[in-house]
């Protein structure tokens, strides 16, 4: 399975998590969820969205947002980011 598609199965079991509609777990869960996001997305997106999943998730009204998945929509459709794959480059003298 692709590495794309392995984050959005992560990104939809993580957001059913945050779905649980028990404050304490969402006291819990508001933190960690912002540090996965930081960890699946790397640079300035997955540290603005790791901000926005920590106070999604600490405010317990906003518990509908997918917030994971929407990230992995915004990443690989929205951005079409493609996983780098290595190239190799022949040289020929002449």
């Amino acid at each position: 399975m692709n590495k794309k598609y392995k984050k959005l199965i992560y990104s939809i079991v993580l957001d059913a998590i945050g779905f649980i509609p028990i404050p304490f777990i969402d006291i819990a869960w508001a933190p960690f969820s912002g540090y996965l996001m930081t960890k699946m997305y790397s640079g300035t997106k997955g540290k603005v969205a790791g901000i926005i999943s920590f106070f999604e998730e600490i405010f317990p009204l906003s518990d509908i947002i997918p917030t994971f998945t929407l990230m992995w929509i915004y990443t690989y459709i929205i951005k079409k980011e493609e996983i780098v794959t290595e190239e190799k480059t022949i040289t020929i003298d002449v």
